[in-house]
C-alpha cells in the first residue's frame, strides 16, 4: 500500500513521511480515526515507506522486493493482529490470515461488520484473546528477517480487553527495531495502560469531495451519484463503497412515503410498509436509517433559516423545507432521535418486523398526536 493509493488525508501523509526523513520513528503509534477514514491503510503505507529500500521524497517506490511483498501482505517482517471470532481457545490471528489478506486487499477501508461477513461469524463476539497476545510476544522476540524494522499492525485494539496488559512490557520496552502501529476507532475503549505508551495520531473523517473523487475515479460512478453517496456516508469510505454497489436505491421515496403515511395515521399501510422495510436486509436498513437522519438534520438546518446550507437535490430540498415548516423543530428533533435509536437496534440485530412497526407507531404519536413514546425493549435474533 502506497500513500498515493490512499484517498485524501494529505496532511497526515506529510507528517508521517516527515517523521521518517527526520529519523523520528516512534516505536508505538496509535492511529485514531472513525471507520472508513483510512487509518488502517495509512498505517500500512507508513510501514511500507519505512521498509522501502528505494523510497522517494513523497512515497515508497512500489517496485523493490520489500514493497512487492508489502503489496501482497506477505512480508516476513510484517505482522498483523485483529479481532477474530475464535472457534477454539488456541486460535490466533494467524488462524485467519488468509481471510484477512483477502478482505484487506479487496477493501483496505473495511469495517468490523465486513470482517465478520468475511469470516461468516454471524453474531459471534469478536476479541483479541490471550493466545493471540502470547503469539505477538513470540513473533516480536525474533530478529527481523529482511528489513531494518519488524512491524506489528494491530487493528482495533479496543477488543483486547484486560488481556492487553500482557503486552504492556513489550510495548514499553520493545526489542530493537520493532514498531507497534495500532489502529483504533474508540479511544475511550482502549486500555489506559496501552494508550499511555503510544504516540497518538488523529485521523479525521474524509471530506465529501475526497469521497466523491474516489467514487468517480475508482468506482466509475457519475458525478451526481458520487455526490449523493458522499453526502450520505459522512466521511466513511467503507459506507460509500457499500452504497456504490447498491442498485435501484430510492431512499428518498421510501422516507417520503413513510413519513406521509405516519402523519396521516394510515394503519393498514403502515403495517404493510413495516413488513417491506423488514425484508430489506440489515445493511440496506442501516443505510436507509442513516439517510433519514441526514434528511432530518437538513430539516433542522432549514428551520434555523439557513436554507443555503442544505446540500440536497432539488426534489429532496423542496420536501425537506415543506416538511420542516409543517412539523416544526420539536417534532423533527424527536423523529431524528427515533431514527438514531432504530439504527442502534438494527446494528444489534433486533427483530426487524417488531422494530419497524414500533418505530412507525412512534412516528404516528409524534406527528399526529404530538406525543413522545417511552422506551421499548426489542426482541433480538
Amino acid at each position: 500500500m502506497q500513500f498515493c493509493e490512499i484517498t485524501g488525508q494529505e496532511e497526515i501523509k506529510k507528517k508521517l513521511i516527515q517523521t521518517v526523513k527526520e529519523n523520528r520513528i516512534s516505536h508505538a503509534r496509535l492511529f485514531l480515526g472513525a471507520e472508513g477514514s483510512g487509518a488502517l491503510p495509512l498505517a500500512l503505507a507508513y510501514a511500507q515507506y519505512i521498509s522501502c529500500t528505494d523510497r522517494t521524497e513523497s512515497d515508497s517506490c512500489g517496485q523493490c522486493p520489500s514493497c512487492r511483498k508489502y503489496a501482497k501482505l506477505i512480508h516476513p517482517d510484517l505482522h498483523f493482529s485483529y479481532p477474530f471470532f475464535a472457534k477454539h481457545k488456541e486460535d490466533t490471528a494467524l488462524s485467519f490470515i488468509e481471510e484477512w489478506r483477502e478482505a484487506f486487499l479487496s477493501n483496505p477501508y473495511l469495517g468490523l461488520d465486513e470482517w465478520r461477513e468475511q469470516l461468516e461469524a454471524d453474531n459471534k463476539q469478536a476479541n483479541i484473546n490471550i493466545a493471540e497476545c502470547h503469539q505477538i510476544i513470540k513473533k516480536l522476540s525474533l530478529k527481523p528477517f529482511e528489513s531494518e524494522y519488524k512491524v506489528l499492525i494491530m487493528w482495533l485494539p479496543e477488543y483486547l480487553d484486560k488481556e492487553g496488559n500482557t503486552l504492556l512490557k513489550i510495548i514499553e520496552e520493545p526489542p530493537q527495531k520493532t514498531l507497534f502501529l495500532l489502529i483504533a476507532q474508540n479511544q475511550d475503549q482502549i486500555l489506559n495502560t496501552i494508550l499511555s505508551r503510544t504516540q497518538l495520531i488523529k485521523v479525521p473523517k474524509l471530506r465529501d469531495e475526497d469521497v466523491e473523487r474516489f467514487l468517480v475515479s475508482q468506482k466509475h460512478l457519475d458525478s451526481v451519484q458520487a455526490r449523493n453517496i458522499s453526502y450520505l456516508c459522512d466521511g466513511n469510505l467503507q459506507v460509500a463503497i457499500r452504497l456504490s454497489r447498491e442498485e435501484n436505491d430510492d431512499n428518498f421515496a421510501l422516507l417520503r412515503d413513510w413519513l406521509r403515511m405516519c402523519f396521516s395515521n394510515r394503519g393498514l399501510q403502515i403495517v404493510e410498509f413495516s413488513e417491506k422495510l423488514s425484508r430489506m436486509g440489515r445493511e440496506n436498513q442501516k443505510n436507509f436509517l442513516r439517510y433519514g437522519m441526514k434528511v432530518l438534520r437538513e430539516a433542522i438546518i432549514s428551520l434555523s433559516g439557513a436554507d443555503e446550507l442544505i446540500h440536497l437535490q432539488e426534489q429532496e430540498k423542496e420536501f425537506v423545507q415543506n416538511f420542516a415548516r409543517s412539523a416544526g423543530s420539536a417534532k423533527t428533533e424527536a423523529l431524528f432521535n427515533e431514527f438514531e435509536k432504530a439504527h442502534y437496534h438494527v446494528e444489534r440485530n433486533a427483530n426487524p418486523k417488531i422494530l419497524f412497526l414500533d418505530v412507525s407507531l412512534r412516528f404516528v404519536k409524534i406527528l399526529k398526536f404530538n406525543s413522545l413514546p417511552s422506551g421499548t425493549q426489542y426482541i433480538y435474533l
